[in-house]
């Protein structure tokens, strides 16, 4: 009987913390519905990593860190059904919301600054990268740049991706007033031939391979998974990775994720500042991309709703539906969720190409 209670014994006060935040990570995605598909599984293998003894860390969910986080194999599948659900017509239709996803990206560097003061300048630039609001994009840098917090940054990352919902309004509402909220944007359809949407991906790749070589294989498999959906000849094919392969992936990748958080490896000062810088890398991000907006309304006829500039980071879809819903609040006739997309799209790409601009710089 004495065995058979061994191991409850062994719980200690730091493994029943990180249980009680696998709880809450369960309970976030369940009741609040705040991205489910990837912040369930990260709950619930948060809860089965911190059992002592427990035969889940050693073994499956072991293995799954090692054969799809540690060489960036599940990222980089992810982007490929990433690219199968955008629709880049948006940004076609009206170029220069490209503007303002690289405007988002600001936090990027503003936290780089911020991480050199307490880390080394390779982990400064691997923890600047969370900015990207992009999680295979963070796993590849840091990967790359042989980070020893590879595991922090990763659960940064991708909490915050799935927390963007409560990060992002407060920054949003600070920065604005409630008549720039209601700012109405009128967006007019225009049609973008099939030649043009099967090229971009393409010349995408091209392009941004060709300046930074370090994003290649990021903006590459972006950029198939957006070709598989726009050639038109492989339908079956779209539809597969936007649904079997994203969601199969997605569920992989959050209880993979979970190796890194032991009580061990997470309640560390390091862990803990890794995590604060990184809430303050989506922050500024956020904030760059309101403040942009409101720059430019200072010399355009055309007023713009500063809100769409948030969603220039690459939290895709998340940060664009967030503000088409808090425009919506403000004006249940203000309907934003195109301008927001398009300018997220932007976000996707701007964040690739930040992620190779830090590892040209460091690598």
């Amino acid at each position: 009987m004495d065995i058979l209670y061994k191991n409850l014994w062994e719980i200690g006060a730091s493994e029943l913390v990180m249980i009680a935040i696998g709880c809450l990570l369960i309970y976030l995605a369940i009741k609040k519905e705040m991205e489910p598909s990837l912040l369930l599984p990260m709950g619930f293998g948060t809860i089965l990593v911190n059992i002592p003894f427990s035969d889940a860390l050693i073994g499956p969910i072991n293995e799954l860190y090692h054969a799809g986080i540690a060489n960036e194999l599940f990222p980089l599948l992810l982007f490929i059904g990433i690219g199968a659900m955008i629709d880049f017509g948006p940004l076609l239709t009206n170029p220069k919301l490209m503007l303002f996803g690289a405007a988002a990206q600001f936090g990027i560097f503003f936290t780089l600054c911020m991480a050199s003061m307490f880390f080394p300048e390779i982990d400064a630039a691997s923890i600047a990268i969370i900015g990207a609001a992009d999680g295979p994009t963070s796993i590849a840098v840091a990967n790359t740049l042989g980070s020893q917090y590879v595991g922090a940054i990763t659960v940064a990352a991708y909490s915050y991706m799935a927390l963007v919902p409560i990060i992002q309004p407060p920054v949003i509402k600070a920065l604005t007033s409630k008549k720039e909220r209601m700012i109405r944007m009128p967006y007019e359809q225009k049609s973008v031939s099939k030649t043009t949407r099967i090229m971009f991906p393409i010349i995408i790749t091209i392009v941004v391979s060709a300046v930074v070589p370090q994003a290649t294989a990021l903006i590459g498999f972006l950029m198939f998974g957006n070709l598989i959906r726009e050639c038109g000849v492989l339908e079956s094919l779209s539809e597969t990775a936007q649904k079997v392969l994203a969601n199969l992936v997605t569920i992989f990748l959050g209880i993979s994720v979970a190796f890194n958080m032991t009580a061990a490896q997470f309640l560390k000062l390091d862990t803990l500042l890794i995590l604060g810088l990184g809430l303050v890398a989506f922050m500024v991000d956020t904030a760059g991309g309101v403040l942009f907006a409101k720059l430019l309304n200072l010399f355009s006829k055309t007023k713009i709703n500063p809100m769409i500039g948030a969603a220039g980071i690459s939290a895709f879809p998340m940060s664009g539906r967030i503000v088409h819903k808090m425009a919506l609040k403000e004006d249940p006739q203000n309907h934003l969720l195109m301008h927001s997309i398009g300018v997220n799209v932007s976000g996707q790409i701007a964040s690739v190409i930040a992620g190779g601009i830090i590892l040209n710089f460091f690598s």
